[in-house]
């Protein structure tokens, strides 16, 4: 093959010349958006890709005295160690129901509380409705522990006290296999769901308003509006944060589970992350704690790679 002519390659060069130029102007400009960009980097770089190295622990006899490059390999043995427990299934049917109950229970009222507030016209009552409804979201869940048991508590709570008085017999919720699941949900909802309402509320607000005075030249009533338009202009918020549950569908709140567990309700409630904290902290087998977290990974990465999948197959639009 024959060599390009010089005068070619002269060419492009300088035909590439203005697109450089163009790009590195185009970068000063924005120096100062770059600038704050970069706490963000050094953030995530730090406590997101650094951290990274440890997940070789889960292939490790890690010993806290010998440090990560000390310690003996031991191959897939600590994997072996989790998928042969008995109590693997156990808390992974726990963690899936819960975290299920979780996405149905939570989104759901979002969405509704959303479309509420977008149909109140007098602002100063939207506006304390917001406010009431958001402000559970900032509180621990040691406080809305707390909260719960000053009604649940046995013998002292309002609710139990109330049923007490009544003549209806002694309850304990807070220990009871069957309202423990239900009382993670409540609580979530009770916690989140004025956050959760504030995505939707700036979704809609994206809408455009001439659809709405397109369709009531059209005739359609607050009923079709709200089929044909608001739905639809939700769907993708929706399929997204859809996607982002079901990839963390392993994390099933552990500070919320922690917090509300007790010995009585360990068959229902305990979960894979309460399962690597007692690993981790109370067994110091900080080896197969860090495998059960890469399989948590594992999982949650093909689980957000099919749900974006199947978010564009149907007609949604994916993360990606």
């Amino acid at each position: 093959m024959a060599a390009e002519p010089i005068a070619a390659r002269e060419k492009k060069s300088i035909d590439s010349r203005p697109w450089r130029q163009g790009k590195l102007s185009s970068v000063y400009r924005s120096r100062w958006f770059y600038l704050m960009m970069v706490p963000g980097l050094i953030y995530y770089i730090l406590f997101h890709y650094v951290p990274m190295a440890g997940t070789l622990i889960a292939f490790q006899n890690y010993n806290l005295m010998k440090g990560i490059w000390g310690s003996s390999w031991v191959g897939f043995d600590n994997f072996r160690i989790i998928f042969d427990n008995p109590e693997f299934l156990q808390i992974m049917r726990n963690t899936l129901i819960i975290s299920i109950y979780k996405i149905i229970g939570n989104m759901v009222p979002d969405v509704i509380l959303a479309l509420m507030l977008n149909e109140v016209r007098v602002r100063w009552f939207k506006k304390t409705v917001q406010t009431i409804t958001y402000g559970p979201y900032f509180l621990s869940w040691v406080i809305v522990y707390g909260l719960a048991f000053s009604f649940l508590a046995p013998g002292s709570g309002l609710i139990s006290t109330f049923v007490r008085d009544m003549g209806w017999g002694q309850i304990d919720l807070m220990a009871d296999k069957n309202f423990f699941r239900p009382m993670l949900v409540l609580t979530e909802i009770w916690k989140n769901t004025g956050f959760g309402a504030i995505i939707y509320l700036a979704a809609l607000a994206s809408i455009n308003q001439e659809l709405y005075e397109a369709a009531v030249v059209d005739g359609a009533g607050r009923w079709r509006q709200l089929w044909h338009i608001t739905l639809p202009g939700l769907r993708d918020v929706f399929v997204l944060l859809l996607i982002i549950r079901i990839g963390g569908i392993l994390d099933a709140g552990f500070d919320q589970v922690f917090i509300f567990l007790n010995a009585r309700v360990y068959d229902v409630g305990d979960i894979v992350d309460t399962w690597v904290y007692r690993y981790g902290f109370e067994r110091l087998e900080f080896g197969v704690a860090a495998a059960m977290g890469v399989f948590k990974s594992l999982v949650g990465l093909i689980l957000v790679i099919g749900a974006n999948k199947l978010a564009k197959k149907v007609g949604g639009s994916g993360i990606w």
